[in-house]
């Protein structure tokens, strides 16, 4: 493979965000939740967490909540040790640029992502902080390993994620995941600034992000597994997603086939 062009921090594209830092550096590890108008939702889970003493500091990507539930004050008293708030484009994977580049900048050994919508297990994220101290570099949660767990999932979702959404990344990743509709997952610091990576551009600015660092980190070797995890929906009532409709889901098949056609590798 031709090396790729090596990529400096001041070339890295990344949405103008402000960040309001509410308690010093502690651990090596961060957990960054990407958020936006959750509400209670990401409230309760925030008090979940907490009771868990987590060995990671807790970073909350705001896209511009409307809501109040990032207000700094309630933040601090449910320990997140900082808030980045987005005011540049893009939706998901501009978040996560956000969330990426701040770890980074902050000299984070390797970063757990969760949604914030309070439809993850949160009792599962020490074994994500495990993972990366052992050295994993990706680890994707899945729901559809046995100890993992999913209550009221939609069926169109369920099926899309097991007979769609898995098997095609998996075929151009080259390895097995049971589960790649899952935010629960960790990143080393070491594939998120690979040159042959390159996450921190403008072409992942909706969900292709999450698809595309899946395909790439089997591609070039970076050590993998999955670990078990559980993802509730309520069981009644409007289900907590951002993505609805016929169009939403046609411009997520668009985003995967591209990311599986490897349109999204550095040139």
């Amino acid at each position: 493979m031709k090396p790729v062009k090596e990529v400096t921090r001041s070339e890295w594209e990344v949405p103008s965000f402000e960040i309001t830092e509410l308690a010093p550096r502690a651990f090596p590890y961060c957990i960054a939740i990407p958020v936006i108008n959750e509400g209670k939702r990401l409230l309760d889970q925030l008090a979940r967490m907490a009771q868990l003493n987590l060995a990671a500091d807790l970073i909350i990507a705001d896209g511009g909540s409307k809501d109040g539930s990032t207000r700094p004050e309630v933040l601090r008293d449910l320990k997140v040790r900082s808030l980045l708030v987005k005011t540049g484009p893009g939706r998901l994977s501009a978040q996560m640029r956000v969330m990426f580049a701040y770890a980074l900048d902050q000299g984070y050994q390797g970063v757990v992502t969760l949604d914030g919508n309070g439809k993850d297990g949160v009792e599962a994220i020490p074994s994500f902080i495990d993972a990366l101290a052992q050295g994993y570099d990706f680890v994707q949660g899945s729901r559809f390993l046995p100890g993992g767990g999913e209550h009221h999932t939609p069926l169109d979702r369920k099926l899309g994620a097991k007979l769609l959404h898995a098997p095609l990344i998996s075929l151009a990743a080259g390895i097995r995941y049971t589960d790649t509709t899952n935010g629960f997952r960790a990143f080393s610091a070491k594939l998120l600034s690979d040159p042959a990576v390159q996450p921190f551009r403008d072409v992942f600015d909706t969900y292709n992000l999450h698809y595309y660092l899946s395909i790439r980190a089997a591609r070039l070797g970076y050590r993998i597994k999955e670990l078990p995890v559980v993802r509730s929906y309520p069981q009644s009532g409007p289900v907590p997603s951002k993505i609805g409709g016929f169009g939403g889901k046609f411009a997520i098949l668009k985003l995967l086939l591209l990311a599986a056609a490897g349109r999204y590798n550095p040139r």
